[in-house]
């Protein structure tokens, strides 16, 4: 997008922003800094399901800041976790009948993104998920850029291809990626440990495709303590993600 065209496009949806508290999420992000996001939810439908947990951790050149990440819970207010959703994401009724109302979690969230891009795997489903939520808040879902992981991967795949085999079958499993690319894998379907999982394969993909960019000292990208346009990666199998 063209400069002007970017900028009159920013000028519009600032005028039509609903809270103009969240202005914020416009102004010029940090210098190589981006936000790992990851939901869990009560089923796939973006329509009908809600948001049961949400995770976010921030990333600093090529470090995964881990003490830098945002987990919440979230109390679904018409939809029931089904026994199946529960099994795939550990997460009860009762687990999250203390948790915060969407709005809350949603708003907790835009304050910890600030305008940094987001990045995710299978990022389209969060992004609905919390843009339903935002767009009563708002008039507008998240404006900030989005990346997504497997379609990086698809792209650095297909780099290393002989030219006839490029654009062939390539695996787009989240595990398969994390095994590829050489990356601890931490269990599936928890929003942080998803989360963490995404930003690590980000910065790797992110090395991988210009091996010149500097290394910043400091903390190596590690689990926490305590597309051309590629095929849409496959909706992880079970709910919650």
């Amino acid at each position: 997008m063209t400069g002007w065209l970017s900028a009159l496009k920013r000028w519009w949806l600032l005028q039509h922003l609903a809270d103009p508290r969240f202005r914020f999420m416009w102004d010029p992000p940090p210098a190589d800094e981006w936000v790992a996001i990851d939901c869990e939810t009560t089923g796939l439908d973006t329509r009908r399901d809600e948001i049961v947990a949400i995770a976010a951790v921030r990333i600093r050149g090529n470090c995964v800041v881990c003490s830098e990440r945002l987990e919440l819970l979230v109390r679904p207010e018409r939809r029931s976790v089904a026994t199946g959703s529960a099994r795939v994401h550990q997460l009860r009724e009762r687990d999250l009948a203390q948790g915060l109302a969407a709005e809350a979690a949603v708003q907790a969230l835009l304050h910890f993104i600030g305008s940094r891009p987001l990045v995710g795997y299978y990022l389209e489903f969060d992004v609905a998920m919390i843009d339903r939520v935002l767009f009563p808040m708002l008039g507008m879902g998240l404006p900030q850029p989005k990346i997504e992981v497997s379609a990086l991967y698809y792209d650095h795949v297909n780099r290393r291809r002989s030219p006839h085999l490029r654009h062939g079958d390539i695996d787009l499993r989240f595990a398969a990626i994390m095994t590829a690319l050489d990356l601890p894998q931490r269990p599936a379907h928890d929003a942080l440990d998803d989360a963490v999982m995404a930003a690590l394969a980000f910065v790797k993909l992110n090395a991988l495709s210009d091996p010149t960019r500097p290394r910043r000292r400091g903390r190596s990208p590690s689990a926490p303590a305590a597309p051309g346009t590629p095929p849409a990666p496959a909706a992880p199998g079970g709910f919650g993600r």
